[in-house]
């Protein structure tokens, strides 16, 4: 029986320390190691140059380094670029990129499925399969940095490389809290790909427990799927809300640790004739009073295979305004790729 190696790309700096260690090498290995594993075109032991003839031997008997080659790829009319990665497993995961002119956000996915059954939600329908490892966490990084710097200018919209991550695509994030937080320590360290904890934000749909320890473990923005002002609307939409019910979820986020001057992102999808009133505006500007916070709203995408329906932009609008006369920063977000299933709540792996 053949020895399964290890995927080097599932540890962070620490993990690497600790693996190099256990191959009786020097702990300095391990921080050349995570220099090479994130740059651009390294995908053997071979090209890593300064480290001993002797160690890369090692390595190719006992480590490997994964990647995700050869993505679907499918672009919006938009300038959307969804990705649908193969898994070695044979399930599909997707990420989305999302350019404009100063900025590339990439909302990544964090499991195969979704367990949270949310009524609005695509995603949800496919079941909770399985969380994702690390490796396949920040091998979607990785991938979209490499179409990006293999990109033509003239097709580019934004930089030439991913600036934000949001966390925001397949799965609830913090059910796979602890593969999450070991990929955030991949993103954010110095000689791994070098992002701050300001560009990378996670959304949750209100797992309360693992909130503190997501706040006490990273730097990263916190974004609350909100999207109801009471607790009956919610149990409807989201059925995570009878285990965490509202009360609980807001005051979990009143004492959210999070850095100074950092606020928290309430997600609001708005739904017709179901939570887009003027009283739901104003109930829910009564409710964020004392928390730090913004809001982005979002008109529901619609789908033949669910039944709610979008708002007028004149409701939008008319919801904006109460949350803006109560002082609240209030977005309108608009909906990217729906043309081609890329958008909030459409990412259900249906790909051939």
């Amino acid at each position: 029986m053949e020895m399964k190696k290890t995927d080097l790309k599932n540890l962070d700096q620490k993990g690497l320390v600790e693996y190099v260690e256990s191959l009786n090498q020097p702990a300095f290995r391990g921080r050349q190691l995570m220099a090479w594993l994130y740059k651009p075109g390294i995908h053997e032991f071979a090209q890593m140059t300064d480290l001993a003839k002797v160690f890369r031997e090692i390595l190719g008997d006992y480590a490997l380094i994964s990647t995700f080659a050869d993505p679907l790829v499918e672009r919006s009319g938009d300038g959307c670029v969804k990705f649908g990665f193969r898994l070695d497993d044979g399930y599909m995961i997707e990420a989305v990129l999302i350019p404009e002119v100063d900025r590339n956000t990439l909302c990544v996915s964090s499991q195969v499925g979704c367990a949270m059954q949310c009524s609005f939600c695509l995603t949800g329908t496919m079941g909770f399969i399985r969380n994702l490892q690390p490796a396949e966490i920040v091998n979607q990084v990785c991938a979209v940095r490499d179409f990006l710097l293999d990109e033509p200018e003239e097709q580019r919209i934004g930089p030439q490389e991913v600036t934000n991550i949001v966390f925001m695509g397949m799965g609830e994030p913090l059910n796979n809290l602890e593969n999450l937080l070991t990929s955030i320590s991949i993103l954010t360290e110095q000689k791994g790909l070098d992002f701050t904890g300001r560009r990378i934000t996670v959304s949750t749909c209100g797992i309360i427990p693992k909130m503190r320890l997501l706040g006490e473990n990273s730097s990263v923005n916190l974004a609350v799927s909100l999207h109801a002002v009471d607790d009956a609307t919610r149990d409807m939409l989201m059925p995570i809300n009878k285990k965490y019910p509202l009360d609980q979820l807001l005051e979990a986020c009143r004492t959210y640790p999070m850095p100074k001057r950092r606020r928290i992102m309430f997600e609001y999808t708005l739904l017709r004739d179901i939570n887009d009133s003027d009283r739901d505006a104003r109930k829910l500007a009564h409710q964020l009073q004392s928390i730090p916070c913004k809001i982005n709203l979002l008109a529901y995408n619609e789908s033949e295979d669910l039944p709610y329906k979008a708002p007028t932009f004149e409701r939008m609008l008319a919801f904006q305004e109460i949350l803006r006369k109560n002082n609240y920063s209030v977005f309108i977000r608009t909906s990217r790729g729906a043309d081609i299933s890329a958008a909030c709540g459409q990412l259900a792996g249906k790909h051939n």
